[in-house]
């Protein structure tokens, strides 16, 4: 009988959760021999959560991926660290002789790219990065729809994305308010949506261009909109009636993983989303032209009142309209304190309470046709039923899948172009070429290819 694969992972902050509970429940089949994080006390956090009995993972420092790969004869390595160290743990754990499945975004810049896709030349091993908006029911749908032809060919794409106030802040709470962290939301969220859209299109970006900026969150909004003061912290100093104000003490698992431990490293996970500091943009929109002829228009709102999201998709026999509310408002309790309204609790209470109905609806309308209503199957769990199949994906058998859902490296570089070109439109005030970006001549082999036979196939714009 072969032996389990044995992985490693790097950061236990709160994304690797599902990947913890999805290796616990594995085992025998799989085995997670090693882990590492940057602040020991994450660490024995989550001795505590998951391995109770004593078994813990050998510990190692992110510095000693390498050698830890070698020493623990590891097999795969799981990166959940922040954006701006993906690039370093990808390539170290390729040289170290592991596969490597990676979270979104594969990396946030041009240099990244280069030296990941370095790497895998080098090694011939194996990134995948796990794009889990592919698995959610309401998004495979879409895809098929797309596939099978129903609307014909796609000529444009209209994507509307909106964060709440509770999702959106908290962008500008944590290390994502940085751009250098995570290359802003264009690369950190919106990779997310990039990814789908070249999902579901079968195709990939020619031209990008850009506009927004910070608009609702920091310093500057809040002085002109007449926010006196605002809590430096929400834990510790936040004023009452606050509802920006995250208090960790009130999360089982943010005050564990992080108010807990802020003493190892100082990182602090609830700073005001008014800080002077913040440099990533909450108000986006984008306009992508792709090599087959269809356009998108994107925007992104991360001070939204509700939370979800429309997609229109254009096509010569048709149009499919995807909407999503996942929550249909936050309201504020008796203490100032932001309440969310249960998306799991019936349908018709949630609408009554918040004035919008909560759900997702999928709809076709063919030319001459009247509209009707694709039923989407219900599943349970993060991102929209989306995470136990991605889990799925990454740890157990290969299975036959008609929609391609398992992504690779180059699509984590597919979607990351759009972000990149997108940051780099926002900077010039220019459109942006995608092969222009300097991903350099290992990528080029790869990426561009596509991009060139599909431009072969139809005229792209110029």
């Amino acid at each position: 009988m072969p032996h389990p694969t044995r992985y490693a992972l790097v950061g236990v902050g709160a994304r690797a959760q599902v990947y913890l509970d999805a290796l616990t429940r594995r085992a025998g089949s799989i085995a997670l021999v090693a882990w590492a994080d940057t602040n020991d006390g994450r660490l024995d956090w989550n001795r505590d959560r998951w391995f109770p009995e004593g078994d813990e993972p050998a510990r190692f420092a992110p510095s000693e991926l390498r050698e830890a790969v070698s020493r623990y004869d590891v097999d795969r390595v799981i990166v959940v660290a922040p954006d701006f160290a993906h690039a370093d743990l990808v390539t170290t754990a390729l040289d170290g002789g592991a596969d490597v499945v990676v979270e979104k975004p594969l990396t946030i810049d041009e240099s990244g790219v280069r030296r990941i896709a370095d790497a895998v030349a080098r090694t011939g091993r194996e990134v995948t990065v796990t794009f889990n908006y592919r698995y959610s029911p309401r998004n495979a749908e879409l895809r098929r729809i797309i596939a099978d032809g129903e609307i014909g060919d796609v000529t444009s794409v209209s994507f509307e994305w909106m964060l709440d106030t509770s999702h959106g802040a908290d962008y500008f709470r944590r290390w994502h308010r940085r751009k250098e962290n995570s290359g802003g939301l264009l690369v950190h969220k919106s990779s997310h949506h990039f990814d789908l859209v070249g999902w579901w299109l079968q195709d990939v970006a020619h031209r990008v261009y850009a506009s927004g900026g910070l608009r609702f969150y920091g310093a500057d909004n809040a002085r002109r909109r007449g926010i006196a003061s605002s809590a430096v912290r929400g834990s510790v100093d936040a004023s009452a009636g606050d509802p920006f104000a995250l208090d960790l003490r009130d999360h089982e698992v943010l005050r564990g993983l992080y108010l807990e431990q802020e003493h190892h490293d100082g990182y602090l996970r609830d700073r005001s989303v008014f800080d002077e500091d913040i440099t990533i943009e909450d108000n986006i929109a984008v306009i992508v032209d792709y090599a087959r002829g269809a356009t998108l228009d994107y925007s992104l709102n991360a001070h939204s009142p509700w939370e979800g999201y429309r997609v229109a998709v254009n096509g010569t026999r048709g149009r499919a309209e995807l909407t999503v509310v996942e929550r249909g408002a936050l309201l504020v309790d008796a203490a100032g304190r932001i309440r969310v309204v249960d998306p799991s609790a019936a349908e018709d209470a949630v609408t009554a309470e918040t004035g919008r109905p909560v759900g997702e609806h999928l709809v076709v309308q063919r030319h001459f046709e009247s509209a009707r209503e694709i039923s989407i199957p219900r599943a349970r769990g993060g991102h929209g039923g989306a995470d136990d199949a991605l889990m799925a994906d990454v740890f157990d058998a290969p299975r036959a899948d008609p929609l391609g859902r398992a992504a690779t490296w180059h699509d984590g570089v597919r979607a990351l172009a759009v972000g990149v070109a997108g940051n780099l439109s926002l900077a010039e005030g220019l459109p942006v070429r995608v092969d222009s970006l300097a991903f350099g001549p290992a990528v080029d082999a790869v990426v561009p290819a596509l991009d060139t036979a599909l431009v072969g196939a139809a005229a792209p714009h110029e």
